[in-house]
């Protein structure tokens, strides 16, 4: 196997030096002989055309559900509905979907393998944000006004409209599988908002796109993300939503990748090697003499040896989805019972309106050495199963985008992708316990919307610590990737330098990311300043509960270039929300479309507001008895405050710096004991060291028992001073102050990562 990657978790910190695939519905094959159109027609359903002024049938529908009327599209419940576009087609065509959700779907004269219908025109009134592949293989968000500006391969459309008493309603577009065509949303010069339809094989031919376009709306941004999602796998049945999925154990500890590490000095010679090894291809399942000499015999040797000596928990391994970048060598002995062929990717027009990626003109150049789809299982669990057996713990697969560029003569891009995923989930099942698997180069949707069981997946490009200018994109587009990519999968944010100028901008930002926190540093090269803010001793991480995404208010600005934004970053702990305010601007900008002049990184101070508000779900941990009053404790600052849920604190920031809010419900215990824990003040995200706050109260005092990891500084808000505290049964001075800030020694001294504290205050 040529292992290019070693992902490992440490338990010690710091240490000692895929689905059945299916017919479209009305698509053929003329050379695989797949049925007919004609004989692939689904249950009729209830369907409305643009011309049509009523549905054609007597089902009931929500009364908040998308409607299409004489070329209107509406979305919205009754009378407060709005007009989202307008001119559609008379081949456009909407059909329910569950609650206020539907799918559009078009028709053409003539079957083809790639249509482009028109939607109509996108109403006045809304602002967008679209989720688009700017490259092949990665997402990224762009905002604006009017479809125009849609940008090719958009595979995410949210939009909002407020109503002038600033009421604001959301509609979100997801263009999805149907069969062996995958859709996706783009803007015409004309203002129009289309979608294209594709199979990636010039003979699996359709002349009708039935389910191609989800359309949902609702009032809150968040809850109409989670509840399409849930719906779309309910009806698709080929994906899964995040929370049906088992989440590998690993994400809470702190894990060390060698990717960056081991850079190569750049040089022309290194340049056209680095070209060269594109083309490369698997030869063989077993390890490459890299891993053979005087430091360890073999793969096996050296995993045993990091795990007993360094404490290193799991192990992971890098390959891609088709073998190597190249695929496989067909004509290598241990690759022929796979049944492998050279094939010559072929892209589509969607991938090429934006960048273009030099991986992809090699592949182009030199082929991909694919492997039979009937074999693909087998070619999986012979890897992992000898994976396993050296003490490898699971498996990063790369560059999956690769197979939608591969689909002709297989079935199409969606087919050949589904068939590849099936088989890697049920050879990760067989041979890794835990679901340990991480899915990279995956932002197509046909990836996206077939991953059953796959629970964690790269939410971005590479970090890249040589390119200053990407600091500030790299954390904008994994927290705007993360609304999409965050209902299905745990979002990697990727790897960063602990010791880099951008250190502490990325480390804050992965620990609001709710993924894993891993570093590339060169050994021997690391900050430990940053490093002890994220991970305890033992090498367990606080993990957040859910993926970190943009606040409400950030949703439609551009905080890379427009000059004023500053970027907002919300997750959830068991018992306080965090919020992460991020000044992106001035260091660098988009990189499409591509601009001839050169960025010039310069120094902006911002001034904007956070709220406790803009913790969306704070409800979830606050109770129903909550009066909504907080304390916000600042991680740079060292300043607490208290606020009512939606007053401000005001905020300035320069370009490249953050700061982080722990924002914690403040509670009313034996009836006088006004007390919001907040955590491990000394760890950016402090409230996710808290597992448990519960009260006991009697005639003589009220105590306040709370179970939080250590070791560390723990703090609290507490109107009144406590009498006694104690950790672990053993009381321990303490420091309160004016402002209400509680605070205490968690020592390092106790064999127990959890400790028990209890705040005792006796009543008056």
């Amino acid at each position: 196997m040529a292992v290019t990657r070693l992902t490992v978790s440490h338990s010690r910190w710091p240490p000692p030096r895929a689905p059945p695939t299916r017919a479209s519905r009305g698509y053929n094959s003329r050379c695989r002989g797949l049925l007919a159109a004609q004989c692939c027609r689904p249950r009729p359903r209830p369907i409305i055309s643009a011309s049509s002024a009523v549905a054609t049938d007597a089902c009931p529908r929500s009364e908040a559900m998308a409607r299409l009327e004489r070329g209107s599209l509406v979305v919205g419940a009754g009378g407060g509905g709005r007009e989202l576009l307008s001119g559609a087609p008379p081949n456009v065509a909407l059909h329910p979907a569950a609650g206020a959700a539907a799918f559009l779907g078009s028709t053409a004269t003539a079957p083809s393998s790639r249509h482009v219908f028109s939607l109509g025109t996108l109403a006045r009134g809304w602002r967008w944000l679209a989720l688009f592949r700017f490259k092949i293989w990665w997402m990224a968000p762009t905002t604006g006004e009017g479809a125009a500006g849609v940008p090719a391969e958009t595979q995410m459309l949210l939009l909002e409209s407020r109503s002038d008493a600033g009421d604001a309603l959301y509609a979100l577009m997801l263009p999805v599988l149907e069969g062996g065509f995958r859709a996706s949303l783009q803007g015409s010069p004309e203002n129009e908002l289309q979608f294209c339809f594709e199979s990636g094989d010039p003979d699996v031919q359709t002349s009708e796109a039935v389910d191609a376009v989800f359309i949902n709306s609702g009032d809150n941004p968040f809850k109409l993300m989670k509840e399409s999602i849930k719906i779309l796998s309910k009806i698709k049945g080929t994906f899964s939503h995040i929370e049906d999925k088992e989440i590998p154990a690993n994400l809470d500890w702190f894990g060390w990748c060698t990717w960056d590490a081991f850079y190569k000095a750049v040089n022309p010679v290194g340049i056209e090697e680095g070209l060269k090894r594109f083309a490369e291809r698997l030869v063989d399942l077993t390890e490459n003499d890299k891993f053979g000499g005087e430091t360890c015999k073999n793969l096996g040797d050296h995993v045993k040896k990091i795990k007993g000596y360094y404490g290193v928990k799991y192990v992971y391994i890098w390959h891609a989805l088709h073998g190597y970048w190249g695929g496989v060598l067909a004509t290598s002995d241990a690759m022929k019972k796979y049944n492998p062929k050279l094939v010559y990717p072929v892209q589509s027009p969607g991938n090429v309106a934006n960048l273009r990626d030099i991986a992809m003109d090699s592949l182009e150049k030199f082929g991909v050495g694919v492997i039979d789809p009937a074999m693909i299982y087998d070619f999986y669990n012979d890897q992992h199963s000898y994976l396993s057996s050296v003490g490898v713990d699971g498996v990063k697969v790369d560059v999956q985008n690769v197979m939608e560029t591969l689909g002709k003569g297989f079935g199409g891009r969606v087919t050949l992708t589904q068939k590849y995923q099936q088989a890697l989930e049920e050879s990760i099942a067989r041979n890794f316990k835990g679901n340990n698997l991480i899915c990279c180069m995956s932002h197509n949707t046909e990836s996206i919307f077939s991953a059953l069981k796959s629970a964690v997946a790269r939410a971005s490009e590479d970090f890249m610590p040589q390119e200053p200018t990407m600091q500030t994109l790299h954390i904008a587009t994994v927290t705007f990737n993360s609304l999409l990519l965050g209902e299905i999968f745990i979002p990697d944010w990727d790897m960063f330098h602990s010791k880099h100028e951008s250190a502490e901008f990325h480390g804050v930002a992965r620990a609001l990311s709710g993924g894993g926190v891993y570093v590339s540093d060169k050994p021997g090269v690391h900050d430990f300043s940053v490093l002890k803010k994220l991970v305890l001793p033992d090498g367990l991480i606080l993990r957040a509960k859910y993926a970190g995404r943009p606040t409400r208010d950030c949703l439609f600005n551009d905080p890379v270039m427009d000059g004023k934004s500053l970027l907002k970053i919300w997750n959830l702990n068991k018992f306080s929300g965090v919020i992460g305010v991020f000044n992106c601007q001035g260091s660098g900008n988009w990189t499409w479309p591509v601009k001839e002049n050169t960025h010039i990184p310069t120094t902006v101070c911002i001034t904007g507001d956070l709220s406790p508000s803009d913790v969306e779900l704070l409800e979830e941990i606050s109770g129903d008895d909550w009066n909504g009053e907080t304390a916000v404790f600042a991680f740079n600052s060292c300043s607490l405050s208290r606020l009512q849920k939606h007053q401000n604190l005001e905020v300035s920031l320069s370009t490249m710096t953050c700061e982080i809010y722990t924002i914690s419900p403040i509670k009313v215990f034996g009836g006088f004991v006004q007390f919001a824990p907040l955590g491990l003040v000394n760890m950016y995200n402090s409230g996710g060291a808290l597992e448990g706050v519960i009260s006991i109260t009697d005639s003589s005092a009220t105590t306040i028992q709370i179970k939080c990891r250590g070791p560390g500084r723990f703090g609290a808000y507490s109107a009144t001073r406590p009498d006694i505290c104690r950790v672990d049964e053993h009381e321990v001075e303490f420091r309160h102050t004016e402002d209400g800030f509680l605070a205490f020694e968690l020592s390092n001294g106790s064999s127990q990562n959890l400790r028990n504290i209890e705040i005792l205050y006796k009543a008056s």
